[in-house]
């Protein structure tokens, strides 16, 4: 079904023109056909990953992963372009001989290590056994350790680049991600001939190229300035780990929107598109998302809402703000300075708790009603006045990303009773992620990057009640993407720049773009109500999350020593 579940647009005539993107989640891999003049959806198709994402035993062995891992297997992306792009060429109905150019986009930061021709250390028989062999997928979050050193350090030693990150690394990035391997199976990490991108290693299947995208390499990968961390800090770091840049890391950077290299017959053979049209340089599923909503002005906050959610815009000065996941010049659209936050748990987290937290009867209505429990659940919720319920919730289930930049912080809810019901406890968390991203937009705004317009785009975006929230607890008109899916389109855009169907990712965007402008607007009163709730998700912010009271970490690390026993 194309984007609005209409009836797709009709091809066209003989002079169109098409291109493919394809967007690589978290669970699975779509693929879309836009046609190049006006952005029309003609086709889309999904493919199911098929290892998923591996956090329990690794494939093949059996092996029981440690807490807070997350691998994929590559092979699964390869999948998509055999699956997915075919399925939504023959849906849209085009010829493919019409077909242009393909754009790409990953979740980031998901890595993984490779030898020089690209084939993942996995996929030799040497090291299919070996955990660190993987692709580490976003929400790894087990290398926290080696990020506390990252930041202390940066820290202790002055280093020019900390602020542009908000003063703080992520475990999810590329460095700690890398350290840990060095750490914990350093034969792992001396077979490394490239540390890969995800976004990159995509684009090098397609092309047979390995080109470093801009925007990992600035956001994940700490390039500022035409410059990464120093070979002196990363010796600092551990003697073993100063020549990671210069050794595995640093590669040619493609800017945004520029021909990777032209479709090898291999590629072509797997998506049935013709040999030699454009690959576009690699992008991160955020970052790509903003001109297929027409965000590339400064002022427009794109939030893409699924399993998490990622913040990203464009301002006009150069600012630090606290806990922001990078600041980088051009890292969405040339001329402007982007910048990225995010909430590292969203969608998880009411799927966790729907997953095991919601009694039979719940489920047995719901299924009475032809609703999911998700449905369900929103329905009962929403019936309810601002506070009703009593609760206030932390939304850090898988740590937080913004602005605290922790992830061994985890969920809390606050204010249970024996009267409290699933309803009471699912609205407390739909609310606690709007709080967080109310948190991130203060910290933007009080660092003297405006904020005027939020822009959301995902999954998340079907539950009305959800967005209404989001409006009346941020204060800000809500406006949301016309396409389902808007990163898969972004690409595409990307890949028709790339093909030089257009000049740039600005005019690209004018044309093939698509908004529903101010589609939710803030309540007074909820928004009222609201203030007072907000008050105390702050204070529990700063008490649990800012070094008044440690027992969050103190449980996880409880919780790692008992499972290692």
């Amino acid at each position: 079904m194309n984007a609005n579940n209409q009836s797709p647009p009709a091809a066209g005539s003989a002079d169109d023109r098409y291109v493919v993107g394809v967007d690589f989640g978290t669970l699975s891999g779509r693929a879309v056909v836009v046609r190049v003049s006006d952005g029309a959806e003609l086709g889309s198709a999904v493919h199911e990953f098929s290892h998923g994402v591996v956090d329990q035993t690794l494939p093949g062995t059996g092996e029981r992963l440690p807490p807070d891992w997350a691998l994929q297997v590559p092979s699964d992306y390869v999948d998509v372009l055999k699956t997915a792009v075919p399925a939504a060429v023959a849906e849209a109905g085009i010829d493919p001989a019409r077909v242009i150019g393909i754009g790409t986009d990953f979740t980031a930061c998901t890595v993984l290590p490779v030898r020089a021709d690209g084939t993942p250390l996995c996929e030799l028989p040497a090291f299919a056994d070996r955990r660190h062999a993987y692709v580490k997928l976003w929400k790894h979050h087990a290398a926290q350790p080696q990020a506390d050193r990252i930041n202390a350090l940066a820290a202790e030693r002055g280093e020019s680049w900390l602020p542009r990150y908000g003063g703080l690394i992520s475990s999810e990035w590329e460095f700690a991600k890398a350290l840990q391997v060095l750490e914990e199976d350093p034969q792992v990490y001396e077979a490394i001939d490239r540390w890969v991108e995800a976004a990159d290693w995509i684009v090098w299947q397609l092309c047979g190229q390995y080109v470093r995208n801009a925007c990992t390499a600035g956001y994940k990968g700490i390039l500022q300035d035409g410059a990464y961390p120093s070979q002196d800090y990363l010796g600092a770091l551990n003697p073993g780990f100063a020549g990671f840049v210069k050794d595995k890391l640093e590669h040619p950077i493609g800017r945004l929107g520029d021909r990777a290299g032209g479709l090898t017959a291999q590629a072509a053979a797997w998506t049935g598109l013709p040999e030699g049209i454009a690959v576009a340089v690699g992008n991160v599923d955020a970052h790509v998302t903003a001109p297929a909503v027409q965000a590339v002005d400064p002022g427009q906050m794109v939030a893409i809402m699924g399993t998490s959610t990622c913040h990203i815009m464009n301002g006009d000065v150069l600012r630090e703000v606290p806990g922001m996941c990078g600041v980088v010049d051009g890292g969405i659209v040339p001329g402007l300075w982007g910048y990225e936050a995010g909430q590292s748990g969203v969608g998880d987290i009411f799927a966790w708790f729907v997953d095991t937290s919601v009694p039979p009867d719940y489920v047995a209505e719901a299924d009475r009603r032809g609703v999911s429990v998700h449905e369900y659940l929103t329905e009962l919720a929403a019936q309810q006045s601002v506070g009703e319920h009593g609760l206030i919730a932390l939304d850090w289930h898988s740590g937080n990303r913004s602005v605290l930049v922790n992830h061994e912080l985890s969920g809390v809810v606050v204010g249970q009773t024996l009267g409290t019901r699933p309803e009471d406890t699912y609205r407390a968390l739909l609310e606690a992620t709007a709080f967080g991203t109310r948190t991130i937009i203060e910290a933007f705004q009080t660092s003297g990057v405006r904020v005027e317009e939020l822009i959301v785009a995902g999954g998340l975006l079907k539950n009305a009640f959800l967005m209404q929230t989001y409006a009346d607890v941020t204060g800000l008109p809500l406006s949301t993407a016309v396409s389902e899916q808007a990163p898969a389109v972004g690409s595409a855009i990307h890949a028709a720049v790339a093909a030089d169907a257009y000049d740039d990712i600005r005019v690209a965007a004018a044309a093939m773009g698509r908004v529903n402008r101010a589609v939710y607007t803030p309540d007074p009163e909820r928004a009222k109500a609201y203030e007072a709730l907000f008050a105390e998700y702050t204070r529990l912010h700063d008490y649990f999350g800012r070094g008044e009271n440690d027992v969050l970490r103190r449980l996880r690390e409880i919780r790692r020593k008992a499972l290692s026993a």
